[in-house]
């Protein structure tokens, strides 16, 4: 048994909030530059550069790389032989958002109550999920998720009957009804399977995936690569200015299903889809 004081989880939170608003992670950075080389519409390469720009000046001048810099999302990892001690671990997660944002000057974006909508003013709560999983070790990821992407993502309940092909068409549905909404060039976190609940959030996960990894299951494999294609092939292209580049990637998560379902659902983040993995 290891032990394991929640205080160093909101220290590696506080850290990741600021790392991440201000830095593209490596396999952002690697897809952006593939775009710029084979991205077709002047325009479209125009806009591309100019969002690398962008993000050199926010990385260099410490400025957030977008004005909207999400509600955090975390998905927390926890080995099944680890001890915490030191106090409640969600509030050592909402401290380490808290420290992360203000001290970050970041951007506070959530309201206490969604109707009323008074402001928190330090962007907690976090929305967090957390799994057992063997060993000793605590996964730290952490994703904030800007609305502007987050309003066009859908849950579609679609019937046993729809197969696969019902799948690929509600996947292009979502993509081409987000259109510059969404701040493409995007990445499209796609979940088949579960319920209704689970669907969604196999999505979210699949965008923290590594934007250059693909499903392990060869099948899935091959949706993720021919769904990119026909995304591409959709015109909205960077900006939703039009160009050859829509989406940076599609990343599918499947879980086992009911016999008389078949959810899907399909969240899309931005260009720069902000992802951050610590372990502890």
């Amino acid at each position: 048994m290891r032990t394991v004081q929640v205080q160093e989880i909101t220290e590696q939170i506080r850290e990741m909030c600021i790392l991440v608003n201000h830095e593209l992670s490596q396999d952002m950075q690697e897809k952006l530059a593939e775009a710029k080389s084979c991205e077709e519409s002047v325009l479209g390469k125009q806009i591309l550069e100019q969002l690398e720009d962008n993000l050199k000046i926010a990385k260099e001048d410490r400025i957030p790389i977008c004005q909207d810099t999400g509600m955090a999302v975390i998905f927390l990892e926890i080995g099944q032989d680890v001890h915490l001690e030191g106090g409640n671990v969600e509030e050592a997660i909402n401290e380490g958002v808290r420290q992360g944002y203000v001290q970050g000057y970041l951007r506070k974006s959530v309201v206490k109550d969604p109707l009323i909508r008074e402001n928190t003013k330090d962007n907690t709560p976090a929305v967090i999920h957390y799994s057992i999983v063997p060993g000793e070790q605590i996964k730290i990821t952490l994703a904030p998720k800007g609305f502007g992407s987050e309003n066009m993502s859908r849950v579609f309940m679609l019937k046993p009957a729809d197969g696969i092909e019902g799948v690929k068409k509600a996947i292009l549905q979502a993509v081409d009804d987000a259109g510059p909404n969404a701040c493409p060039p995007m990445v499209v976190g796609v979940g088949i399977g579960g319920t209704f609940e689970k669907c969604a959030l196999m999505a979210k996960q699949a965008l923290t995936r590594p934007a250059n990894e693909s499903s392990p299951i060869p099948y899935i494999r091959d949706l993720e690569k021919e769904m990119l294609e026909k995304i591409n092939s959709l015109g909205i292209g960077p900006g939703g200015l039009g160009g050859t580049v829509t989406a940076f990637a599609v990343n599918i998560n499947t879980y086992p299903t009911h016999i008389a379902g078949l959810p899907v659902a399909v969240n899309i983040c931005c260009h720069v889809n902000r992802h951050i993995v610590r372990t502890i």
